[in-house]
């Protein structure tokens, strides 16, 4: 099973794979670029699938599930998940990865998020769906802090994705479940850890905001991520995790201390496989801050559609600049920029 396992892993790698998955019954699988694809035609046995259970110390016989980590004979680092599905025994291995994507590779805007990454406190929000990116954006981001900057950074991670070397900066990675409960609690515990970044795998809970937005008012850059579909979705989805008691207080705070938020999708890429990342941005400075304070989403939205800064733009906007590159088809521009009358204004000419 072990030399199946280092297979199964090679092609994985070869493959850009970001999960493995296998359970007794089944053949394995990969995820490549969000999709599942099935990786050859053995059945695995629940004896094969035990026997790896055993070597990540999880009893195939007592356990339910079992967090673990496995790394190959090459030296690729996996965190494990040992799991039971309708009485059989199951496996997702993630791939840990140690490569870590230059803002400019991803294509991303560099110039605005620099400016961000400078500042010595305050609050940076990415977000989007799942799977569009959103840690590896951040990664990229600390892997650029690292190059330029001596910092401690502290990331709470579900899971953690990228392995981080010590290049300026020094790293405390760690993973919900693994080495803190929750969210909350390992952020609570990073400004104990004399931090000068952190970093949040995900904004779920009002406990997990607040405490984010007052650790950049003492004095921290907080990087983190919120499942929004848009930049004034974030901002309305941050302040609705609050109750109603909370939110002008949050408010005030957030407008004084939100650098930015950057939004993003990633879309099939009309020339290739794989696919290409779109972001929308704003850029937090003067009326902005009046117009979060005052939740005057409407201005911060026509404010981005005027197209007149490069710190502040749409989606629409920027999946024109897609199509109009080639980059993405008609059809996908067309499902993804939320205004088809105003897509085929821009295409006539008329901005």
């Amino acid at each position: 099973m072990h030399t199946y396992v280092d297979d199964l892993i090679r092609t994985a790698a070869d493959n850009h794979a970001s999960d493995i998955f296998f359970a007794e019954g089944s053949i394995a699988r990969l995820k490549i670029n969000g999709l599942i694809h099935p990786c050859g035609d053995r059945i695995l046995t629940r004896a094969e699938v035990a026997d790896f259970w055993k070597a990540c110390k999880a009893n195939p016989d007592e356990d339910q599930d079992r967090d673990a980590s496995h790394v190959s004979k090459s030296g690729i680092r996996f965190r494990v998940n040992c799991h039971k599905l309708g009485g059989k025994l199951g496996v997702v291995m993630r791939l840990i990865r140690n490569q870590i994507p230059s803002m400019g590779a991803l294509g991303l805007p560099e110039a605005l998020l620099e400016k961000w990454l400078v500042k010595k406190n305050g609050l940076v929000l990415v977000t989007g769906p799942t799977g569009s990116g959103k840690s590896t954006t951040l990664a990229a981001c600390l892997e650029w802090i690292n190059e330029r900057m001596a910092r401690h950074v502290v990331t709470i991670e579900d899971p953690m994705e990228f392995e981080f070397r010590a290049k300026q900066c020094f790293f405390t990675q760690r993973e919900v479940g693994l080495d803190t409960d929750s969210f909350s609690s390992g952020l609570r515990s990073a400004l104990r850890q004399a931090p000068d970044i952190i970093f949040v795998g995900e904004i779920r809970d009002a406990e997990t905001a607040l405490t984010a937005l007052q650790a950049a008012e003492t004095g921290h850059l907080v990087l983190g991520t919120l499942h929004s579909s848009s930049v004034t979705d974030a901002l309305e989805r941050f302040l609705h995790l609050m109750d109603t008691t909370q939110r002008e207080g949050v408010q005030s705070l957030l407008s004084f201390q939100l650098l930015g938020v950057l939004s993003q999708q990633l879309l099939p890429n009309a020339t290739e496989n794989g696919s290409i990342l779109v972001c929308e941005h704003l850029d937090v400075e003067a009326a902005v801050r009046d117009w979060i304070r005052e939740m005057r989403l409407p201005e911060i939205r026509e404010f981005m559609q005027r197209g007149d800064s490069e710190w502040n733009a749409t989606f629409l906007r920027n999946i024109f600049a897609a199509y109009s590159d080639g980059r993405i088809s008609y059809e996908t521009a067309l499902a993804h920029c939320g205004n088809h009358n105003e897509f085929n204004r821009l295409l006539r000419g008329i901005s």
